[in-house]
């Protein structure tokens, strides 16, 4: 989920109503996509080569707390 690929349709998308802006986007919109039961998730391996702290990488330990309290947010 926390590689920033996705791939929607522009009509499933458009009326989705959406909250985070940052990396809470990726458990918000899973969890409202799963909720649709016409849609169907799909997971496609992809080739992934991390960045470092000097090459760019934003990630850090709080955005992995703030990824846990939107599953729970909007999965529930």
């Amino acid at each position: 989920m926390e590689t920033c690929y996705k791939l929607f349709k522009s009509d499933v998308i458009k009326d989705i109503k959406l909250k985070e802006k940052r990396f809470g986007f990726e458990p918000e919109i899973t969890a409202k996509i799963s909720r649709i039961p016409s849609i169907r998730i799909y997971e496609v391996g992809i080739s992934y080569y991390g960045r470092t702290y000097l090459e760019g990488k934003k990630v850090n330990w709080k955005d992995g707390f703030r990824a846990l309290y939107c599953i729970l947010k909007y999965a529930l």
